[in-house]
């Protein structure tokens, strides 16, 4: 049995496709869809079949594919021991990451690992719960955002942290009839026009849960996801919005005022394909942001 087999296995079933297999590894499609033939004529069995127009594992495929893992995971923890006896993370960890929860971490965990041997290559990206998961394909670590405290959506059989629960608020603009009051209601909120996201972002279900409590739906006039579009909207409006209180700097211009009555908070995680998180260096880079992040609690 060629491990070499077991992680393409791996790679078609994480990927879903030959063409993204290809682009991944850099090879040609030509080359990997060989490599599979190669690998079911040396296994004696069928590993793949038509699906479509592209290819889908079998049984024997998919039992291979969590082979593959399996040995991915254990060359990792072998290495991370072999780290920890050279007593140095050491490397470039890849890191992607929701962009207003990079803004709270990124900074700090930048300045913690100045001077030692370890590079982040960051990349920020904005999307819904349930697509964060996709990105441990290609990245060590994900920063990811969740509706409630548990993972977020589509990351079984993944490691998962939750690094932070960071309250929600209602912003508006500084001078805001809202202003006067220290907090406000649901009943405050239905009477004026929101600027809102996309659906299934964290954020919308502050939404549902004033419209839950009045029993009225809220005027949405947009949907939007940079949170610093949508400060500069609110800022010039009578509109609000939905902002995280940490995140939200403090020269954004726009006031920020907590619910009454409803709990409001999205959680922030830390996602990692189970062999990469056995790496000492990523786990370097997880416990400096778990760090930075105790830091922002308190």
């Amino acid at each position: 049995m060629d491990v070499r087999h077991l992680e393409l296995l791996r790679e078609l079933a994480d990927r879903g496709s030959v063409t993204a297999v290809a682009a991944a590894t850099h090879r040609s499609p030509s080359a990997v869809s060989q490599q599979l033939k190669t690998a079911q004529r040396q296994l004696g069995v069928p590993l793949v079949q038509p699906a479509g127009r592209g290819l889908r594992l079998t049984d024997a495929g998919a039992l291979l594919a969590e082979g593959g893992r399996e040995v991915a995971r254990t060359v990792e923890a072998v290495q991370a021991r072999w780290d920890d006896f050279r007593g140095q993370p050491a490397g470039t960890v890849t890191v992607a990451a929701l962009p207003s929860a990079a803004a709270v971490l990124l900074p700090g965990v930048l300045r913690e690992l100045e001077g030692r041997p370890i590079e982040l290559a960051c990349t920020d990206v904005d999307l819904a719960e349930s697509d964060y998961a996709d990105l441990v394909t290609d990245h060590d670590l994900v920063i990811a955002h969740s509706l409630s405290r548990a993972a977020p959506a589509g990351t079984d059989g993944l490691a998962t942290v939750e690094l932070l629960r960071e309250p929600l608020d209602i912003a508006m603009r500084h001078d805001h009839v809202l202003t006067a009051r220290s907090t406000v209601r649901a009943e405050d909120l239905v009477d004026v026009e929101w600027y809102g996201v996309p659906l299934g972002y964290p954020f919308d279900t502050v939404r549902l849960a004033v419209e839950a409590v009045t029993g009225r739906p809220v005027r949405v006039v947009q949907r939007l996801r940079d949170n610093r579009l949508i400060e500069a909207l609110v800022g010039d409006s009578d509109r609000v919005a939905v902002l995280p209180r940490y995140s939200t700097p403090a020269g954004a211009g726009v006031s920020l005022r907590e619910l009454s009555g409803i709990p409001t908070a999205r959680y922030v995680f830390a996602v990692m394909r189970p062999d990469r998180a056995q790496r000492l260096v990523v786990r370097h880079v997880l416990q400096t942001i778990r760090g930075v992040a105790a830091a922002i609690r308190a």
